[in-house]
């Protein structure tokens, strides 16, 4: 990322490793729709579900999985919004702990330390949802600003748990306007 603050009517689209990721492309679409310049940021688990050609179709610009080469130049700046739909147990642990051992969980602790207003879509299994720091990493996250929708209603708030080995039903219900919704227009953005 490059630069002091956002640029323009950039939104950029974090994609975890989730069966949720299947529907990234509709959502890259629907921001699009509403005005936003998106780049889609994957993990390397999230492009197992991911369309690659729709979702360049619909985005114009392929997932970003990998830091770019010390001789490239930089791929966009910082963006006004973050999305991060799906975003996976691992991935929430990492942003809060400030882990950035992959390109995702970089550019999400350089966002969560910005500022830029975040909206997280967590896709996470009632196996996992119990584990003791797991509240505590929802509560410290929501205290730095972070909005939280929950995947099978949309709502914002507290999210609830995915029962496990529900995930691509879970997936097939989801609406893709939900995160697009929290998240604004440009024209809405502070």
């Amino acid at each position: 990322m490059t630069g002091p603050g956002p640029t323009g009517d950039q939104l950029a689209l974090v994609a975890c490793g989730a069966p949720l990721a299947a529907r990234v492309p509709e959502v890259a679409a629907l921001a699009v729709a509403a005005g936003w310049d998106v780049r889609v940021i994957a993990t390397t688990a999230a492009m197992g579900w991911i369309d690659s050609a729709e979702l360049e179709r619909v985005a114009g610009f392929p997932a970003l999985v990998e830091q770019r080469q010390p001789d490239q130049p930089k791929r966009f700046g910082p963006p006004a919004r973050v999305i991060v739909c799906p975003a996976t147990f691992n991935t929430v642990n990492k942003l809060v702990a400030g882990i950035a051992d992959n390109y995702a969980a970089g550019f999400l602790c350089e966002a969560l330390a910005t500022g830029t207003p975040i909206v997280i879509v967590p896709m996470v299994s009632t196996k996992l949802w119990g584990h003791p720091v797991w509240q505590r990493n929802l509560d410290a996250l929501t205290s730095a600003g972070v909005t939280f929708a929950d995947v099978q209603t949309g709502q914002a708030g507290t999210p609830a748990p995915v029962e496990s080995g529900t995930g691509d039903q879970v997936a097939a219900k989801f609406d893709p306007s939900w995160a697009v919704a929290l998240t604004g227009s440009p024209a809405q953005k502070s």
